[in-house]
Parts: structure tokens; sequence; C-alpha cells
């Protein structure tokens, strides 16, 4: 018999994120399934985090459910983001989501865009039982 190991998640959430993102998805004008992360090619370090409300799940949307808030992570996204812990932190001069994650090499001095390296283990790799 194959004995199917749990993943880790893709992403977590701190409770200020979590707050956060029920506080803008309660004053969304429309039905919203939950919050759509992704990365994409784009600023000086080389790729750029991406966030939208969602009114469905894609057929293969990754959906994490972390503190009441549900977020579909974009499959392109998956192995850029594994181990993503997302935070939302507020000081004299910004709000923002922060991302800690375990997989971005660097980032770019102005703070919007990093360099991540795909995840690549046994995890992603197919093995037989």
């Amino acid at each position: 018999m194959t004995q199917i190991r749990s993943r880790p998640p893709v992403l977590t959430l701190t409770d200020a994120a979590a707050e956060r993102v029920r506080a803008i998805i309660f004053r969304s004008d429309k039905p919203v399934a939950g919050l759509r992360i992704g990365v994409k090619n784009g600023g000086c370090a080389g790729m750029e985090y991406t966030m939208e409300f969602a009114e469905e799940a894609g057929r293969f949307d990754e959906v994490v459910e972390d503190k009441g808030v549900k977020v579909l992570i974009d499959p392109k996204a998956i192995l850029y983001l594994l181990g993503t812990q997302m935070d939302y932190k507020t000081d004299k001069f910004a709000a923002q989501f922060v991302f800690n994650n375990p997989n971005q090499t660097s980032a770019c001095g102005c703070g919007e865009s990093v360099a991540i390296t795909p995840v690549h283990s046994e995890l992603t790799e197919a093995r037989p039982a």
C-alpha cells in the first residue's frame, strides 16, 4: 500500500495578514472567493509578487485556508512560494503586505521586486513508493 505524505502548506499567514485580508474582502463590492497570490517577471530584481481578488478558484489553483482566510495560489507560483509566510506590517510611513520567502535570494533596494529560486527537492520530484 502506498503511504501518502502530507505536504507542507505553500503559504501561511500571520495574524496581522489574516486580519487585513479579511478586512479588505469585507469591504469588497463584489463577491470574493479568496485572495489570489502569484509571481510575475518584472522589476529590477527579476520578479514581483502579485495579489488580486478572485471571484472563484481557478481549476489548478492551490487553495490554502489559514486563520479563516482563503488564499488561492497561482499554479505557476507554487514552486516559488513554497514555505512562504505572508505578513502585514505598518510603520510611520507605510502599511504593506510582506512575504517572508525562504526561496528569495535577493531583493531590490526599493523592495518592489525580488529574485526567487524555485524549490527543487524531494517535494517536487515524483518518486516511487
